[in-house]
């Protein structure tokens, strides 16, 4: 999401992301924001790797017809050979929702809605003609799924479906994080889910010179969607923009249980991901 992305810096991620000490790249999802589209750089993604997982996320499904969303996503699973997982959710800017005509309205039942297409979809089921929505994805049942939503309600909707969870403790606070896994375990028994959910999380990050300036600077682009106060209230809370947060807040979040970390870079420049693999490969 940081500006600034070109062919060559979309190439160096890929491949520096691909080579170092990491599980996945990921992108997700905005429209009215200077970012690059998430399925099409998902699909680039896909080629520009061979080892890391293709992460999509998030998905804001209610965007998306859900014939063509799993037509898109099985496609990119072709293209990855089997690389692909999908955390799906709201995304909660309704200028998005504007800008695409799409309706605000039963925005959660049309996440549960579509995660069951696509699953039927996935699994040979027919569509309007009668025929096979193709390519036939290569991992058995389709990609994996998960749910972004963090909320009670939105955990105990996703308990019924999701392989796990995907959300953000934006600023690091590694207490958010465990409270968010805890509530997440907790509607899986509540389900009689008998599997423990996948447990993801994400924090902004920066490092090198004027990182904490650069991680704030993009903190208050990114969220001023929610008003300037909210914005500014979160970017003056980020905390990882130095090589002993990152180092502290990677191993705060493992041992709160956490299964996969999203670094979120502040600049796209390709010298932060060397600044933060020379962090995580220690």
């Amino acid at each position: 999401m940081a500006p600034g992305l070109t062919r060559q810096r979309v190439t160096a991620w890929c491949r520096g992301i691909d080579e170092g000490p990491y599980s996945s790249v990921s992108a997700g999802e905005r429209i009215t924001f200077d970012n690059l589209e998430g399925i099409t750089l998902c699909a680039a993604a896909a080629m520009l790797t061979e080892r890391v997982r293709v992460f999509f996320n998030v998905a804001v499904a209610p965007w998306h017809a859900p014939a063509m969303l799993a037509k898109q996503l099985a496609t990119i699973d072709v293209l990855s050979d089997g690389r692909i997982d999908v955390a799906v959710g709201v995304g909660g800017r309704q200028q998005d929702y504007d800008a695409l005509g799409s309706p605000f309205e039963r925005r959660h039942s049309r996440v549960d809605a579509t995660v069951a297409e696509l699953r039927r979809l996935w699994a040979g089921g027919a569509a309007a003609d009668g025929h096979r929505i193709g390519p036939a994805p290569q991992q058995a049942g389709g990609p994996p799924i998960l749910c972004s939503g963090m909320g009670p309600k939105s955990l105990a909707r996703a308990a019924l479906w999701a392989d796990g969870v995907s959300g953000f403790a934006l600023t690091g606070d590694t207490a958010e994080a465990d409270r968010s896994f805890r509530a997440a375990e907790q509607a899986w028994r509540t389900a009689g889910r008998t599997d423990p959910p996948r447990l993801v999380t994400g924090v902004f990050v920066a490092l090198g010179p004027e990182a904490e300036q650069t991680l704030k600077s993009f903190a208050m682009q990114y969220l001023e969607v929610f008003g300037t106060d909210v914005a500014r209230m979160l970017a003056d809370a980020m905390t990882v923009h130095s090589p002993a947060v990152l180092r502290d807040t990677v191993r705060a979040m493992s041992e709160a249980g956490c299964n996969e970390l999203i670094l979120v870079p502040a600049s796209s420049d390709p010298a932060l991901l060397q600044r933060i693999t020379e962090v995580v490969a220690r």
